[in-house]
């Protein structure tokens, strides 16, 4: 996402500076800091026009362990309360504060539409993502105007969640999770890059924002679709047991979940989204669009 973002900016014309934790991997005008001890060149963010917060370690990095998860939550919580408290204190503080959250924050809700109005969840992801985003509002606070970006599964084949889901059936093993009836809200690279730039832009971009297609889809036809695409078979079902013995927490949060997100606040504000369908999403993100 943040590679995207980056490059879709500056071919804009824009000039973006990162925040580097590495100085091996920094460029120049790149800004350090170290959030575990609570370090960052403050004055160098004096002037900036706009701030992404795109933190956090991969969810689907490894097995839920006590540490992993622990590293789920620092590697949101600190970097976002270092920065806003960075960004609070600045004389020339930016236009805008962009930070990511997810659609986890409604937890697993069967069939009930979400909207930005919903309730949060109660399990870990729907906790993590409610802690998050009250740290991120502080910057609205200090009174800086700040949009939580609530992202859906993102479909690049470059990382995130897409190149675990479509492995199985690569292998000809692929098959529904579960009982298949779970809803998948998700959207391609290209759409939320969009979006972050268009929160960057628009006034009307506060607050949380479901960043979705109109097309939540279930998973049973998740599994049709990447199948077809791939020209796999999908005779394998995964039951729900096993993918709790396999994965532990992690299945119910990722694979078995139910969330059918909707994007209301985009669909009012009139955002026109490039791949609205998942069957062209899924090909383009794979390669396969002629």
């Amino acid at each position: 996402m943040g590679k995207a973002l980056t490059g879709a900016l500056r071919a804009d014309g824009h000039s973006v500076t990162s925040l580097v934790r590495a100085r091996g991997s920094a460029s120049p005008g790149d800004i350090p800091w170290d959030p575990a001890s609570g370090k960052i060149d403050a004055a160098a963010l004096e002037g900036v026009d706009a701030v992404v917060n795109l933190n956090g370690a991969s969810i689907a990095g490894g097995r839920w362990t006590r540490g992993y998860k622990a590293l789920l939550r620092s590697s949101r919580i600190d970097p976002t309360r270092l920065l806003v408290t960075a960004l609070a204190q600045l004389q020339r503080k930016p236009r805008v504060f962009v930070s990511a959250s997810a659609v986890g924050f409604y937890g697993s809700r069967g069939d009930e539409t979400l909207t930005e109005t919903s309730a949060p969840g109660t399990d870990f992801l729907a906790l993590l993502a409610s802690e998050w985003e009250a740290e991120a509002a502080r910057a609205a606070q200090a009174g800086i105007r700040t949009a939580l970006l609530r992202f859906g599964v993102i479909l690049s084949r470059n990382g995130g969640a897409l190149p675990r889901m479509v492995l199985p059936f690569r292998l000809g093993m692929g098959g529904r999770f579960g009982s298949g009836k779970q809803w998948m809200s998700w959207i391609a690279l290209e759409d939320a890059v969009g979006i972050v730039r268009a929160a960057i832009e628009d006034e009307r971009f506060a607050g949380p924002i479901n960043v979705v297609v109109p097309n939540p889809l279930r998973n049973a036809e998740f599994t049709r679709i990447v199948a077809r695409a791939l020209h796999r078979p999908a005779i394998f079902p995964a039951p729900a047991f096993a993918l709790r013995m396999a994965l532990g927490e992690m299945a119910d949060a990722l694979l078995l979940v139910s969330q059918r997100a909707i994007p209301e606040r985009l669909t009012i504000m009139g955002y026109s989204f490039r791949f609205p369908d998942f069957d062209a999403a899924l090909r383009a993100a794979l390669g396969r669009t002629r």
